[in-house]
């Protein structure tokens, strides 16, 4: 039985249905929030929070999670050269790189307030053993494809069967498919992808439309828009999650909402490649579309921080729009929060600190300077605009410690720092 905790006396950011924020504590027994606000209740432990942010753990709902070691490799190029230069690194990749890159992604998460994410790459197996000795909860999707196009070794949507079929039971693991994108899934790949994510009770998670070369491409192909054609398929499923949707049209968002697909959004990496659009996000909202956010992978990110993938969601919207108020500070949390629970299916369980929720909870110091002024009338705006994840002290998942005091709990942070810095110097040096 795990120890209760009690969380005492801090700002809650709750994110319930009333976006209520308290002050007061937070009660976690046996993995779960089991009080929130005044709690009288004895614990195992008690953690002072005085002075601080609680807040729901952020999930990042599109990454891969192992690119951390490739980060930088390809910076202030075109499109074109970026996935050139980044297809070629990540085609010499190996077993144990895959696996000290995607521990080295969950520290830079765990550091930075992510406690759940989704991730889309092959060799989910490894990353798995990543993902579990680090403590985050992983949704791990992993990569089909048309097997001319692969690198994997087998048929991957073999491999991805097993992967589901292995892991299903893991407590902080649920396997995922992951069809790559129209631009290397024929429509047979997408809809063994479909059926299978129903075969296994889980869902699909997949690019769709990030460039307008994608789209173009796929027009004088098929002849339609990738989300046109792949409603007319019936490849659109309740519970998808599709990444970028920087070029849809209005019907095309719309198709999105009808078929129940929620959106992870991905500013940062969209602006940083100069995609050349931004995803009609306002759009999505209104037509009923839930939208989450991601970071993409650190070779188009550089980083895994939801805190400023938040803050870029918000102020692409606002400049683009003219329009100061169009994704307020609230709306850019809710993505991080409880909109990215209901996208993988879980704002049962994620999401918001409610009683009977898994106990996933930040603890952000607001003595840092960037936090100062903090009170409950202007929380939520720093913690979208301020940037703050340099202020997170404890991360707390499944009622478990991974980083307490800015020291992580569950590894040795150092010994896995050293192994990737070696591993991405062999990994470059193989590249040249």
């Amino acid at each position: 039985m795990d120890l209760s905790i009690l969380v005492k006396g801090g700002l809650i950011v709750t994110q319930n249905w009333k976006r209520e924020v308290l002050k007061g504590d937070v009660l976690i027994e046996n993995g779960r929030i089991s009080g929130v606000g005044h709690v009288k209740s004895r614990a195992d432990e008690v953690l002072d929070a005085t002075g601080c942010v609680v807040m729901p753990g952020l999930i990042n709902c599109h990454t891969h999670v192992a690119m951390a070691l490739m980060r930088s490799v390809a910076d202030d190029v075109k499109l074109e050269k970026f996935l050139d230069r980044t297809f070629a690194i990540d085609a010499r990749r190996a077993p144990d790189d895959i696996a000290i890159g995607a521990a080295l992604g969950c520290l830079e998460m765990a550091r930075s307030g992510t406690t759940t994410f989704l991730d889309l790459y092959y060799s989910e197996d490894i990353i798995a053993k990543s993902v579990e000795e680090v403590g985050l909860r992983g949704y791990l999707g992993w990569a089909v494809l048309d097997e001319k196009f692969t690198t994997q070794k087998g048929k991957p949507i073999k491999n991805c069967e097993g992967f589901l079929r292995s892991h299903k039971n893991k407590p902080m693991i649920r396997p995922v498919v992951a069809p790559q994108g129209v631009y290397v899934c024929s429509d047979e790949t997408l809809l063994e992808a479909k059926d299978l994510a129903a075969r296994e009770n889980t869902f699909c998670h997949y690019h769709i439309s990030e460039t307008r070369h994608e789209v173009y491409e796929f027009q004088k192909k098929k002849g339609k828009r990738p989300a046109e054609h792949l409603s007319e398929i019936g490849f659109l499923s309740r519970g998808d999650v599709a990444a970028h949707t920087a070029w849809l049209t209005i019907n095309e968002v719309r198709l999105l909402a009808k078929a129940g697909v929620s959106v992870a959004h991905c500013p940062t990496s969209n602006m940083k490649l100069a995609s050349g659009s931004v995803a009609p996000v306002p759009e999505m909202l209104k037509e009923g579309v839930s939208v989450c956010l991601g970071t993409d992978g650190c070779s188009s990110n550089n980083g895994l921080d939801m805190f400023l993938e938040m803050k870029f969601a918000s102020l692409l919207h606002k400049t683009y729009r003219w329009d100061a108020g169009v994704i307020s500070a609230q709306a850019a949390l809710d993505m991080a929060t409880i909109e990215a629970a209901k996208a993988l299916g879980a704002e049962k369980e994620l999401g918001s600190i409610e009683p009977g929720k898994k106990a996933d909870l930040v603890i952000l110091d607001c003595s840092m300077p960037s936090m100062v002024p903090t009170r409950t009338d202007n929380v939520v705006a720093n913690l979208v605009y301020a940037g703050p994840s340099h202020a997170v002290r404890d991360t707390i998942v499944d009622g478990k410690f991974v980083l307490r005091n800015r020291v992580i709990q569950t590894v040795d942070e150092k010994k896995i720092t050293k192994k990737a810095e070696a591993a991405a110097d062999e990994l470059m040096t193989k590249a040249r």
